[in-house]
C-alpha cells in the first residue's frame, strides 16, 4: 500500500513538474518578447512598411506626391516707401514703410520630366506650378501703386563701384539721363509675375549680343517673373524614392546635378535635407529637419518647438531659429555663409551669389528673430510670432507634413558708392521690399490615410508592454506562491494536518481509503501514533 501512494505522489510530482517548467518558459518568452519589442517595434514596424510604402508610379503615394490634391496658398506682402527723397546723410527721418496685402495666388504645383532611375533608386523631375490671383481673399488689386528700391539702377551702380571715376561719371549720366533714381513706383502685378520693362535691359540685350561677358537674365523685372508656369524655375531635381530604405524617402540626392551647389563654400553649399514632401520617419524633438530651397541655395535647419493638434493627429512643429539666418556671429559653423569674407549681423543671409550677385539679403518677415540694428534704422514694421513664424508640423511616425506655414522676406542693401549719384549721399541701411507666405494644410480625409502609422506604432508598444507585463507574473508565481504558504500561512498548514489525524483515526490498514495531500502527511502516517488505543 506504501508503494501506491509513493507512485500516485512521484506521478503527482511529474505533472506538477511539467507545469512548472511549462509556465516558466512561457514566462520568459514573453519577457524576451516584450524586451524585444520595446526596443525593436519601432525599426520592425518600419521596415514592414518601407516594403510596401514607397514613391512608384501606379499608387496611391505617388498621385498626391506628383500633384498635391490640396490648395496652397501663396500670399505677397509688399512694402510700400513713403519717403524715399528723404532717404539722405544728414536726414532726421528713417525710411518709413507701409505693408499692404496678402495679395493671395492659388499656387497648383505638380511634377514633370520625370525619370526614375532604379541603379540607386531615385527619380529626376522638375517642378512647375501655375498661379492664379485670388481676388475676393486679397487684401488690395493687382493694380496698386507701390514705391520700392530701383533694383536694376542699384545693380548698375555695384557693378561699377570700384572702377575708377571717369567710369562712375559714364554711368552716373546715363541714369540721370533716363531719371533711374534710388527708388521706383510701379504696380503690384509689375512688381509679382508680369514684370516691367526697362530701357537698361534693353540696352544691355543689345550689348550682351556683342559681348560674351554681359549677360542679361531677363528680359523684365518682377520678383517672379518668369515663375509662372514654369518647369526650369526652380531647377532639376534629384532624390531617393525610399524603395531601398524608407528613411531616405524624399531626401535630395542633387541638385542640378550636383551635390554641392558652389555658391557657399564646405558645408553651406551642400545639397541635401528633404526636397520637401516627406521627411524621415520616426522623428523625436532632439531631431533637426533640414530642408532644401533652391531659391535660397542653401538647406535651411528646423528644430522642434512644440507638438500640436492636426484634426485627430499629433503632429511635431519645428521651426526656423536663429541659426537659420546667421552668419556666423551667434554659430561659428555658419560662417561659410559670409560672401566675400563680410558678414552682417545676425538675421539676415545673403543670396546675391544665388540671385545674379544682386545686392539681395533674405530674413524672416518683418526681420523676425533678427538684430535689432535692422528694425532701428528704419520705421513701419513689427514683428511678431504668429504671423512671421517659418514653421513645419510633422506626424513624426510617417514623416509626412501636415502643415506648412511661413516665408521669408526680401531686402536689398543700399550704402553709399562714392562718386556715383544718386548712390553717394545715402546711408547704408536693408531696405525691405516684400515678403512671401506659403500655407497649406493637408485635409482631415488625407490625414486618415496615414493615421494607421501612429496607431500601429502605438499598438506595437502596449504589446510589448503587456507581454513584459504577463511574463514577470508567469516567472513570479511560484516563488510568490511558495512564499506565501511558506511563510505566511504555516499555521494553517499543521492545522489541516491535526485536524485530518484526530477526525478520522487514521490506521496503516486504512491508507488506501484516503487521499494523501503531501508527502509531508504521508511521512506522519507512517510513523507510530502517540496513542496506543488508535491502533487497537
Amino acid at each position: 500500500m506504501c508503494f501506491f501512494v509513493t507512485y500516485s505522489t512521484m506521478t503527482k510530482n511529474k505533472g506538477l513538474l511539467r507545469q512548472s517548467v511549462l509556465i516558466v518558459t512561457l514566462g520568459w518568452i514573453s519577457t524576451l518578447a516584450g524586451i524585444y519589442l520595446y526596443f525593436n517595434w519601432i525599426d520592425v514596424f518600419t521596415q514592414l512598411r518601407g516594403m510596401q510604402v514607397y514613391i512608384r508610379p501606379g499608387t496611391q503615394l505617388y498621385d498626391i506626391w506628383k500633384q498635391l490634391p490640396v490648395p496652397v496658398y501663396f500670399d505677397v506682402y509688399l512694402f510700400n516707401w513713403t519717403n524715399p527723397q528723404e532717404f539722405h546723410r544728414g536726414s532726421n527721418e528713417k525710411p518709413r514703410f507701409v505693408e499692404l496685402g496678402p495679395y493671395r495666388f492659388i499656387e497648383k504645383p505638380d511634377k514633370v520630366d520625370i525619370v526614375w532611375h532604379t541603379s540607386n533608386h531615385s527619380v529626376s523631375f522638375r517642378k512647375k506650378s501655375i498661379f492664379h490671383f485670388d481676388h475676393e481673399n486679397s487684401k488690395g488689386s493687382l493694380s496698386d501703386r507701390i514705391t520700392s528700391v530701383n533694383t536694376v539702377a542699384l545693380t548698375i551702380a555695384l557693378k561699377f563701384k570700384d572702377d575708377n571715376n571717369f567710369q562712375k561719371m559714364l554711368v552716373a549720366r546715363a541714369l540721370k539721363m533716363y531719371n533711374a533714381g534710388i527708388s521706383i513706383t510701379k504696380t503690384a502685378d509689375q512688381w509679382l509675375f508680369t514684370g516691367y520693362t526697362d530701357p537698361f535691359l534693353t540696352i544691355g540685350g543689345l550689348l550682351s549680343k556683342f559681348n560674351k561677358y554681359i549677360k542679361i537674365p531677363y528680359d523684365r523685372i518682377g520678383y517672379f517673373y518668369g515663375r509662372n508656369n514654369s518647369a526650369t524655375y526652380e531647377g532639376y531635381f534629384n532624390m531617393f524614392t525610399g524603395a531601398d530604405d524608407i528613411r531616405k524617402m524624399g531626401q535630395i540626392h542633387s541638385w542640378n546635378y550636383k551635390k554641392h551647389n558652389a555658391v557657399f563654400e564646405g558645408e553651406c553649399g551642400q545639397v541635401k535635407g528633404s526636397a520637401g514632401e516627406f521627411y524621415p520617419p520616426n522623428l523625436t524633438p532632439q531631431d533637426t529637419l533640414w530642408s532644401y530651397i533652391p531659391n535660397l541655395c542653401q538647406a535651411i535647419p528646423l528644430d522642434y518647438t512644440e507638438s500640436v493638434q492636426i484634426h485627430d493627429l499629433t503632429g511635431y512643429k519645428y521651426s526656423g531659429g536663429e541659426k537659420l539666418l546667421d552668419n556666423g556671429t551667434l554659430f561659428p559653423s555658419n560662417k561659410c555663409f559670409c560672401v566675400g569674407g563680410k558678414c552682417e549681423r545676425s538675421g539676415v543671409f545673403n543670396v546675391g551669389p544665388c540671385a545674379y550677385n544682386a545686392s539681395m539679403y533674405i530674413s524672416f518677415p518683418h526681420f523676425y528673430k533678427a538684430d535689432l540694428y535692422y528694425l532701428d534704422a528704419i520705421e513701419g514694421l513689427k514683428p511678431e510670432r504668429k504671423k512671421h513664424e517659418f514653421f513645419l508640423t510633422v506626424e513624426p511616425s510617417s514623416g509626412i507634413p501636415l502643415e506648412v506655414g511661413g516665408g521669408f522676406q526680401i531686402n536689398y542693401l543700399l550704402e553709399p558708392i562714392k562718386f556715383l549719384p544718386p548712390f553717394d549721399h545715402i546711408p547704408r541701411a536693408f531696405i525691405p521690399t516684400m515678403w512671401i507666405e506659403k500655407r497649406l494644410q493637408l485635409t482631415r480625409e488625407l490625414t486618415a490615410l496615414i493615421s494607421s502609422v501612429p496607431l500601429i506604432t502605438w499598438i506595437g508598444q502596449l504589446t510589448s508592454g503587456v507581454l513584459s507585463i504577463l511574463g514577470v507574473t508567469l516567472l513570479c508565481w511560484y516563488p510568490v506562491r511558495f512564499f506565501i504558504v511558506s511563510y505566511m500561512c504555516p499555521k494553517q498548514k499543521i492545522h489541516f494536518l491535526s485536524r485530518a489525524s484526530s477526525k478520522t483515526h487514521l490506521t496503516k490498514n486504512s491508507l488506501h481509503v484516503e487521499s494523501l495531500k503531501s508527502e509531508e502527511t504521508m511521512d506522519m502516517l507512517q510513523q507510530k501514533p502517540p496513542n496506543s488505543e488508535l491502533i487497537s
